[in-house]
């Protein structure tokens, strides 16, 4: 396992090799090792390797040693995972762009890690109206005392607020940063970071001491969407990079919340956008959104339960029988199908049509299907 670790760190310093290709390489060639001693005309096999990315891998690859790379990189970041740890986020892990390296502060929870205890991200403005504040903190307060795990960035406005509030009712949040986990930012959340070490997590795609970078935050979104079984979307104006997140978690087949504003409110007009495009509204009963998020299947990696007997499956074609045979034994979200069975997204969605219509499948909220 140390071995792939330092091959996932390796791969992860060479410029042009994204989490995507990463993902990429990793799924043609099962072991990053296996990829780091691939030929240069084996990596072509890979979609995305083109002639400069395969001249910069060649390059670069020479001069770097995996196991020196890790060494060294432990001494300044002692505390990340990888793909290759069993610690690493298991729902983060179904998504397409997992980061290759995942560096952590504070308190680790392993059911947290493998989906037994579900995530909720909130986001939202950075200029938040009292309407907002209010509804954050509620929320947010309910979340974390019916077990919720409060997933936010740690800006400040509505991440901020979410937050607190949850620390404050006795729960559990994480933070992604877009800087290195010991770099506070804004400045003046440290004694909220501080106090977050101590009731959840800190994360991070950046190593230690990567200061403020603009580029950074929209790419961390999809950090926060990816952990979480869906998000809500308290307040944002039409370019607010709350939106990004959302669009993630539609991506991921998350299931995304909005709360409503009035048409002529500035903060109001990307969650007026959402609701148009099918997000569900956050209504005053908040009861009924607890409900809808417990309801949202919890993942069971550690203690699969015992497996019920299967009736005989009717004459399927070959395409028909691949997905049955990838949700055999648990439900799966719709990235995972996909990946499990090779096979292009069109088909595995007009497959599992036809599947729901001949009563073998249903589908679950947050885009899992499961046999009936």
């Amino acid at each position: 396992m140390t071995s792939e670790r330092a091959y996932w760190l390796a791969w992860s310093q060479i410029s042009g090799i994204g989490p995507i290709l990463l993902h990429r390489l990793y799924q043609h060639f099962d072991t990053l090792q296996a990829a780091w001693e691939a030929t240069p005309a084996q990596l072509g096999q890979v979609e995305g390797f083109g002639k400069q990315t395969l001249e910069k891998v060649v390059q670069q690859r020479s001069r770097l040693n995996p196991q020196q790379l890790l060494s060294k990189h432990q001494q300044q970041n002692p505390d990340f995972w990888t793909p290759a740890d069993t610690e690493y986020p298991r729902l983060l892990l179904e998504t397409p762009s997992p980061p290759p390296i995942l560096y952590y502060r504070g308190e680790v929870e392993l059911q947290e890690n493998q989906g037994k205890k579900p995530s909720v991200g909130i986001v939202g403005t950075r200029k938040p109206s009292e309407y907002g504040i209010r509804w954050t903190r509620q929320i947010s307060t309910a979340l974390a005392k019916n077990g919720f795990t409060v997933v936010s960035g740690l800006a400040q406005g509505i991440d901020t607020e979410s937050h607190a509030a949850a620390i404050k009712a006795g729960g559990r949040t994480i933070a992604v940063l877009g800087t290195g986990v010991d770099v506070v930012y804004p400045a003046k959340n440290r004694e909220l970071y501080k106090q977050i070490l101590t009731q959840g997590l800190v994360l991070s795609e950046y190593p230690a001491k990567t200061p403020p970078d603009r580029k950074h935050f929209p790419r961390r979104n999809r950090i926060i969407a990816g952990l979480s079984r869906a998000i809500l979307v308290m307040e944002a104006p039409i370019k607010s990079g709350a939106l990004i997140t959302a669009n993630y978690a539609n991506e991921f087949g998350r299931d995304v919340y909005v709360l409503p504003g009035r048409i002529d409110d500035y903060p109001a007009q990307g969650c007026l956008k959402l609701l148009s495009q099918g997000a569900a509204p956050i209504l005053k009963e908040l009861d009924e959104l607890l409900k809808m998020l417990g309801a949202i299947p919890k993942l069971d990696y550690l203690t699969p339960s015992p497996e019920p007997p299967q009736l005989p499956l009717p004459d399927l074609s070959p395409e028909l029988h691949k997905i049955m045979d990838a949700i055999a034994s648990e439900s799966l979200p719709l990235d995972l199908i996909i990946q499990q069975t090779g096979m292009t997204t069109s088909e595995v969605s007009s497959a599992l049509l036809q599947l729901e219509l001949m009563g073998l499948v249903s589908q679950l909220p947050g885009m899992r299907y499961q046999r009936c």
